[in-house]
């Protein structure tokens, strides 16, 4: 029994647990009820019409009133319903008020209805009958959507209409009855089967909206780190800058990129890689407020949006601090893990107009951040502007360009400094562009790795350079570079490998000199093109030592037979304790691994006696010699000679 009323009374009430029926109910509600009680009035009106002679005043023109008001009243609040905004909890208001008011209007108009049947002939009583059949018919199908006040409206007049028409003992009302009966009978079996209906559509449609809800979270976000990803990002971008703009106020986007990730990712696997990038973006987020929007791009990179106007003096005060925190050590293995993170920073409206440009502007300036200052932050300026627009003309003039025309090598030589006699020449690459006059190699070398052309001058810059070297001295090296790209590239290497075989220079005295981060980049592929290389004689240097994120396993794995010690670390060595130091282990670490060591950016006769003074046996640099052309370099090796025979 105790089952039987908890379900009766769940039956009878509005469903406050589930919000999206509430909503579905209400609207359908707001559209049906302004009709229900044009529906009601109008045909209570015309009943109180057909007896406006037989029935008394009271009947016929206070009832009619009062409850015309009733209605009218609330037909204006469901319509103006339709123009606001509701909470939910106000529209759970709405329903509930209209369940409780269905039964006591039904209760009225059911006694006024038959309360005019005692006056008037047959056919006014019969007016009374199909009143409230019908009418009710119309009231209960306007209501279907709320279905507690559907099925009291239903009890209270179909009830009371059965009861008072079967016991006329009429036998044309008895039989309406029971058709009424029959009718009401079925329409509380439609009422359930349609509210059953509605509301597992209704049901179905939050589920959808759940789930798309869901999906688009899911695609808004990184799953690995729980940021906003790459999508999002864009979008927020796009959203923020538009407030910007409206509200005349600064914004800024900023992109972190992780030095030295990958070395960690190989070397102690992909979870270990995950969960590192999974702190970083916690440890990014703690140092975060509201006004600024952290998202993970994909990799190592990670993107800010700052909203809060900072000054070129705050944002860099803020980027140190970032800087800062991702060099503090991370602990994830038995030992602390340490990394760096460089940082570019660009402003809108002052340096950037759109969106693309800002993330633009600042991809150039952590570009330029971890060219020349790594683990650092730089901020986009003028002068970035500029020299940006001056690598857009670069690149423009590179990719017009006659490479065979255009590009030409010059030599610069490596000295044996116990002997003072140069033993090999360095190729450099050097560009005479119609369009722009000499370009720097410090200029189009990145510019063509960053566009995927470096590749393009590597064959002919070192054929030239094979063609010059034939004429040389038995015995002379010549050393040429190689880019990340001809080593991670299986083409590549064999193109390399066959201009060398068809050269009339010996293999066994080239050195083809590669960067860390060629070796770094695909070890595996870098690893093979080496083999290829070593199978022909050549000889493997790396170049930059020290600037890179290689580690010792990594070195040892590449069969080099030289290592170039970085220029950085030669510069006032004389008068700098750190730098001695770090090249008095390099050249250590050389000895040990049976390596040959060359230093590289020699300029001063101070650095030189440094050098000599840690046991260092080679070396290059403007002391000795600029680079040179072809046509000087036999007259260059003929004054070292004249030198050397003035000296003994």
């Amino acid at each position: 029994m105790k089952k039987t009323l908890l379900a009766v009374r769940a039956l009878m009430s509005v469903p406050k647990d589930n919000p999206g029926l509430v909503k579905a109910q209400y609207s359908a509600l707001a559209r049906q009820l302004p009709m229900m009680y044009f529906i009601l009035l109008v045909n209570t009106l015309l009943l109180a019409g057909t007896h406006f002679a037989v029935a008394p005043r009271w009947l016929v023109v206070y009832c009619p009133a009062v409850m015309t008001l009733f209605g009218v009243i609330r037909t204006v609040e469901w319509i103006r319903t339709r123009k606001q905004t509701r909470s939910p909890a106000q529209m759970l208001t709405a329903l509930k008020r209209t369940n409780m008011l269905a039964p006591f209007v039904a209760v009225a108009f059911t006694a006024w209805s038959l309360a005019l049947f005692p006056y008037g002939d047959g056919y006014t009583q019969a007016h009374v009958a199909f009143y409230m059949a019908i009418t009710v018919i119309g009231c209960i199908f306007c209501m279907m959507h709320l279905l507690p006040a559907a099925l009291a409206t239903t009890a209270v007049v179909n009830t009371a209409f059965v009861v008072f028409f079967a016991s006329t003992t009429i036998i044309t009302f008895v039989a309406t009855a029971i058709d009424v009966l029959l009718v009401s009978i079925a329409m509380l079996v439609i009422l359930k089967v349609q509210y059953a209906d509605f509301t597992r559509l209704v049901n179905m449609q939050a589920h959808t909206a759940k789930l798309s809800e869901e999906n688009l979270h899911l695609a808004n976000q990184d799953s690995l780190t729980g940021l906003a990803n790459r999508r999002q990002f864009f979008s927020r971008l796009d959203t923020l800058l538009a407030r910007a703009r409206e509200q005349e106020t600064r914004l800024a986007v900023g992109l972190i990129d992780l030095d030295g990730f990958k070395p960690v990712n190989d070397l102690y696997g992909h979870s270990v890689g995950d969960r590192l990038l999974y702190q970083v973006g916690q440890r990014l987020t703690g140092l975060l407020d509201d006004d600024t929007h952290l998202a993970r791009l994909g990799g190592d990179e990670f993107a800010l949006i700052i909203t809060q106007p900072m000054s070129d003096d705050q944002l860099r005060t803020f980027g140190e601090k970032v800087c800062a925190s991702m060099r503090e050590p991370f602990l994830l293995v038995d030992i602390p893990i340490q990394i760096s993170a460089s940082l570019g920073i660009a402003t809108f409206p002052d340096q950037a107009a759109s969106a693309t440009e800002v993330y633009e502007y600042a991809d150039y300036a952590l570009y330029q951040s971890k060219r020349h200052r790594p683990g650092t932050v730089c901020l986009f300026s003028a002068a970035h502007r500029q020299q940006l627009n001056r690598e857009g003309l670069t690149e423009q003039a590179l990719r017009r360009a006659d490479l065979n025309d255009e590009f030409h090598v010059v030599f610069q030589p490596i000295v044996e400094l116990g002997s003072e006699r140069t033993i090999a020449f360095e190729a450099l690459a050097r560009w005479q562009s119609p369009e722009l006059g000499n370009v720097s190699p410090s200029e189009f070398i990145p510019i063509a790795e960053r566009v995927g052309m470096v590749n393009r001058l590597t064959v002919p810059l070192l054929g030239k350079a094979l063609e010059a070297a034939a004429s040389w001295p038995a015995g002379m090296r010549l050393s040429f570079n190689l880019s990340a790209h001809d080593c991670g590239s299986e083409d590549a290497a064999q193109q390399i490998v066959e201009l060398i075989k068809r050269s009339p220079f010996d293999p066994a005295r080239i050195d083809l000199e590669i960067t860390e981060t060629a070796a770094i980049q695909d070890l595996p592929q870098t690893q093979q093109a080496i083999r290829r290389f070593r199978e022909l004689g050549c000889g493997i240097s790396l170049d930059d030592f020290g600037t890179g994120y290689s580690s010792l396993s990594q070195i040892h794995a590449l069969s080099l037979t030289k290592l170039k010690v970085d220029r950085t670390f030669v510069t006032h060595i004389d008068a700098d304790p750190a730098s001695f130091k770090i090249v008095k282990s390099l050249i250590a670490l050389c000895q040990d691994m049976q390596l040959e060591c060359i230093v590289e950016g020699v300029e001063t006769a101070a650095e030189l006696a440094a050098l000599k003074n840690l046991g260092c046996a080679w070396a290059q640099g403007y002391l000795f010699a600029k680079p040179m052309p072809a046509s000087e370099i036999g007259a260059w090796l003929e004054g070292e000679q004249l030198a050397r025979a003035k000296a003994v």
